[in-house]
């Protein structure tokens, strides 16, 4: 019974290395595109923030 555990536990063990290298260039691009859109959005939002407040400025001068 022990030994059947134990070929259990060995064996998944196997299955999720092989499936982590597997994985490993899908989380790779996941990640990329994260971080693109992360950027992307902050970006827009200090863009939109130093719009916001040179046209404050432009009002406050006349």
């Amino acid at each position: 019974m022990a030994n059947g555990i134990l070929e259990f536990g060995v064996a998944a063990v196997i299955r999720s290395a092989a499936l982590t290298d597997q994985v490993r260039p899908l989380i790779g691009l996941i990640a990329a595109v994260l971080a693109a859109v992360l950027a992307g959005s902050a970006s827009w939002h200090l863009t939109d923030r130093l719009v916001a407040w040179r046209q404050r400025a432009d009002q406050d001068e006349l």
